[in-house]
């Protein structure tokens, strides 16, 4: 008998302790904490959500060995040819993350590939839950991974929690209803962008300027954008300058192998060169004027509110505590007299005038107006730091006024135009050359590139274009200097 009670104690306490001492397990997304670490997090997301087929990792170290340099391999590896490697490179037919480490810590994720495989809802679930805890997440890159409009927005909604990640490249994948133009809305932080071949179109261009600027807003942060190899043609060019017109962020731009023709590459020429503001610029930029100026003068001439006259109670309080003052005041005095006839000269009292210029000075703390003003800049040095950085082009200072019209000299903050490719002919040139030399002084264009469109290489404007560019492309400066070095080591 004592022994079976002893059993059932025995099997009353463990189960009573099965559910004090474990966790209860983890039923949802929701419930689970990401640790940072992918491949963990990854597997145990996967089985969360009862997926078949985990995702693979794939890591690549830093500092990781390249088995061609590698002693312990040399002699042991046939050497194969370019080509032979690339057909023995697995493809992974099976979901897999190709990441890039910035040391050996597992948790420092720098680049993660998506490489031709389908990202689905369950696994964009996956990412989107993943992406956010990667303190060290710079670049995602998504080849041909037949993403959706939902899915597109969902990543867009995660990047925005990402603190570090600044490039996205989305290629090979079109969308029906091509919003790309979300990923770098005007809140994003995103500075390079890569959205080659994804058959964006004139309506998709529409979207992308309308994103890279309005008489209203504009982006501040992307300062590449590569929209080669898609089906931009004349429409969606024009889209894209208008975006251009009050953009001063963007550097780099390509727009190289599209259907561009003379009327878009009019457009873009136009952007570079001066050109009128229309009517909706010139009355926003009325507004921002009147903005300005109403901000400048409460700065400077603050409006002081006029003392207020006192009322006839507080005359009233006012008098008869004088007159109550005056009568302590000689009633003291009697009293003093008194005194000093009885027992002599009585020690002075302080006088409140004297301790207070005679007290030290007491340096305020850091709560009080001088400590404040002391630390960092004040509030209106502040306030005109942002204004200088949310300045609008609307009212640079180099506006013109001619003809009854409002000039302005251009976009001079693009340093790249790539238009390789497309269907442009000797027509458009002379307004690219026309702009390019209002661009002398300033900034502007470093480079242009227009090869591999209908004209000839050596016509009359291509080739003033390519003389007036020479000089300010940086990558001929530094051919040019290997050059000489060469020479004057040979």
């Amino acid at each position: 008998m004592s022994r079976k009670r002893s059993e059932k104690v025995k099997d009353k306490s463990e189960k009573g302790n099965i559910g004090v001492e474990e966790d209860p397990p983890k039923t949802s997304t929701d419930d689970y904490q990401c640790s940072g670490n992918l491949e963990i997090d990854v597997t145990e997301l996967c089985a969360l959500l009862g997926m078949k087929e985990i995702l693979a990792v794939t890591a690549k170290h830093p500092a990781s060995p390249n088995p061609a340099t590698d002693k312990d391999n040399i002699g042991k590896q046939p050497v194969q040819s370019s080509q032979s490697q690339i057909e023995t490179t697995p493809l992974y037919p099976r979901p897999c993350l190709q990441v890039e480490l910035e040391n050996e810590d597992p948790r420092s994720v720098k680049s993660i590939r998506v490489f031709g495989w389908k990202v689905d809802l369950v696994i964009a679930q996956v990412l989107n839950k993943i992406f956010p805890c990667l303190g060290s997440l710079q670049s995602l890159q998504f080849w041909q991974a037949g993403l959706t409009d939902p899915i597109v927005m969902s990543l867009k909604n995660t990047m925005s929690l990402c603190s570090n990640l600044r490039t996205v490249v989305l290629e090979g994948n079109p969308l029906p209803e091509q919003s790309y133009h979300l990923l770098f809305s005007e809140d994003s932080v995103l500075t390079h962008l890569s959205l080659r071949n994804n058959r964006i179109g004139d309506e998709g261009a529409r979207l992308i300027g309308s994103a890279l600027s309005t008489t209203k807003s504009a982006n501040k942060t992307l300062i590449s954008l590569n929209l080669a190899f898609n089906s931009i043609g004349d429409a969606g060019a024009a889209h894209i300058a208008q975006g251009l017109r009050l953009n001063r962020a963007l550097l780099c731009l390509s727009l190289s192998n599209n259907k561009i023709g003379d009327t878009g590459a009019a457009h873009l020429a136009e952007i570079l060169g001066q050109f009128a503001l229309t009517h909706e610029e010139v009355v926003e930029r009325r507004k921002l004027l009147m903005e300005r100026n109403l901000s400048v003068s409460a700065e400077r001439s603050p409006v002081e509110r006029p003392p207020s006259p006192p009322s006839n109670t507080s005359l009233n309080v006012s008098k008869g505590a004088s007159k109550a003052a005056s009568k302590k005041r000689e009633t003291s005095k009697k009293d003093e007299k008194l005194s000093s006839d009885l027992s002599g000269p009585l020690p002075k009292k302080d006088d409140p005038k004297r301790t207070k210029k005679s007290d030290p000075k007491v340096p305020r703390g850091k709560g009080g107006k001088s400590a404040g003003k002391e630390k960092g800049p004040s509030l209106s040095e502040q306030e005109m730091v942002e204004l200088v950085e949310i300045v609008s082009p609307l009212l640079e200072p180099s506006v013109q006024h001619r003809d009854g019209q409002i000039i302005l000299l251009g976009n001079t903050a693009l340093t790249s135009l790539n238009l390789a490719g497309n269907r442009i002919t000797e027509q458009s040139l002379p307004l690219f050359l026309s702009s390019l030399q209002m661009q002398t002084e300033g900034g502007g264009l470093l480079r242009l590139c227009l090869q591999r469109n209908c004209f000839l290489p050596d016509c009359e404007s291509y080739v003033k274009i390519q003389e007036l560019m020479t000089p300010r492309d940086p990558l001929n400066k530094n051919a040019a200097g290997q050059m000489e070095e060469e020479e004057q080591d040979a």
